[in-house]
């Protein structure tokens, strides 16, 4: 490493969020800028720790001691193309991975692990900014056709990868934009849309086409999608949300996570004036503690809620590593987002039982209770407590408790694929299903997880995928279809 000493002499240290009551006017993302010579010194804290265990954390593989100490010596050049090796979209997982590369830091053993994230997204900003990130054009073409099936990260990574593999690739996304949950599903203050529409530019002058409002089942047969392509690719997502089939349910005011988020980027898309769902002046409660739950809370803050309130079944987590969840498993820590440093109150330990509503069916408030978290015979279950009933007012409330696997549809109907018993397509060791010809990668076959997992498949599901059209392949398989757990 370049200062082997320098995880001894600098402490972790992260870029300034701007003043909450600044950013809650705008929707911009929500870091100031930071200083080269700040970042550097927290590139030299990566210490020669022999095992990088960073290395494994990160489903990717990212090659992290070594663009650390690139970025350290300022050899930014060789850096950007160190993190494009296992990385097709660092703008992306700087932004909004959560980082269990940085749990598995060794340094973070007993001191505050390196600012891994940072890092990534300040190399790869750096890059476009400066004009190194071209369009890297296929030698030439196979002849082959490859169709891929939804335009999240997942499906991103495996279509450039395959066209530059020299196949004629076409991503088919039902909606009027590409992107997925990133353009539509994540606020422009985590992560601005403008990221996602230039890496997108470098794919169309790479050679793959987009189609939009394309819903693959519907608008174009699986007939005839079969029937024009060699290869079929599934990346649709983990889409089908998870609900809460308590009384009081169909009360107006009360909407599904993925209901609400897109109507506020559309704004910011400039295809509205005002969200069809908003929380302006209203008493807003939401259902799930996770990143979507924040999202929503970000969301109507900006929008001018009265109040809003965040509900999580679990207990609150703890400040520090207890000694049953030790280093490099990831940390079930208290964490404070952006959005949670703008305002709300986070309420854990509580369930809901009752959706209560005015004579006109509108949302009016949620009766709740607190609950223990109880295991008996290796089960976990979550037990009332007597005497804590209580009413909440609410104007809205926001489901945000996760996704159970893709929805099903004509497409997965119409193709005859097999599901597992989590309902998520069944993939064998080379991403392909049970129907010839047909892959799936990402959270349409594992499940709900983190963009990196998503990215990850992407890639290795490319090299599957051309193996089988060309004999061999070179383009690197990072990792095993294997299921896992979000973390």
């Amino acid at each position: 490493m370049g200062d082997p000493r320098g995880f001894l002499k600098r402490d972790r240290h992260l870029p300034d969020r701007r003043s909450v009551p600044v950013r809650l006017r705008d929707w911009k993302e929500v870091y100031e800028p930071f200083p080269e010579e700040s970042l550097r010194d927290q590139a030299s804290r990566c210490m020669d720790c022999g095992i990088p265990f960073c290395n494994h954390g990160c489903p990717l593989g990212n090659l992290i001691p070594d663009w650390n100490d690139l970025t350290y010596r300022g050899h930014w050049r060789d850096a950007i193309d160190r993190l494009h090796a296992t990385n097709n979209f660092p703008e992306f997982t700087g932004r909004l991975c959560p980082a269990p590369c940085e749990a598995a830091c060794v340094l973070g053993i007993n001191e505050p692990a390196v600012t891994i994230k940072q890092v990534e997204v300040s190399i790869v900003d750096r890059a476009w900014d400066e004009g190194w990130i071209t369009p890297l054009i296929p030698a030439e073409n196979t002849g082959r056709r490859v169709a891929v099936v939804g335009s999240g990260p997942a499906g991103l990574a495996a279509a450039q990868q395959l066209t530059r593999a020299g196949h004629a690739v076409v991503v088919f996304e039902r909606a009027d934009r590409i992107g997925g949950l990133l353009r539509y599903g994540i606020p422009e203050f985590k992560m601005e849309k403008r990221h996602l529409d230039r890496r997108l530019a470098q794919m169309e002058a790479e050679g793959t086409e987009f189609r939009t409002n394309t819903n693959v089942g519907v608008d174009i047969s699986v007939d005839d999608l079969r029937a024009d392509f060699d290869s079929v690719v599934l990346a649709g997502g983990a889409t089908q949300w998870r609900d809460l089939p308590i009384p009081g349910r169909e009360a107006v005011g009360v909407h599904q996570a993925m209901e609400y988020l897109p109507g506020a980027n559309r704004v910011q898309e400039g295809d509205l004036d005002e969200a069809p769902i908003s929380a302006e002046g209203k008493d807003v409660v939401i259902i799930g503690g996770g990143d979507t739950g924040a999202d929503c809370l970000g969301t109507s803050l900006r929008q001018g809620a009265r109040s809003v309130h965040q509900f999580e079944i679990m207990p609150r987590p703890p400040d520090e590593r207890p000694d049953a969840n030790p280093w490099p498993t990831w940390p079930m820590l208290y964490r404070v987002s952006s959005a949670h440093e703008e305002g709300g109150t986070r309420e854990y330990a509580i369930n809901t039982s009752e959706f209560l509503s005015g004579d006109d069916g509108r949302l009016t408030g949620l009766r709740t209770h607190r609950v223990e978290q109880v295991f008996a015979d290796g089960r976990m279950s979550f037990e009332p407590v007597e005497g804590t009933e209580e009413v909440f007012p609410a104007d809205l409330v926001f489901l945000a408790m996760g996704f159970t696997g893709p929805e099903r549809n004509e497409l997965l109907d119409g193709l005859g694929v097999e599901l597992d018993g989590r309902g998520n397509v069944v993939r064998d060791d080379d991403y392909l299903s049970t129907v010839d010809g047909v892959y799936v990668c990402g959270d349409m076959g594992r499940g709900q997880s983190l963009i990196v997992w998503a990215i990850a498949e992407g890639r290795s599901c490319a090299a599957a995928v051309d193996r089988a059209l060309s004999g061999a392949t070179q383009l690197p398989a990072p990792i095993a279809p294997t299921a896992a757990p979000l973390r």
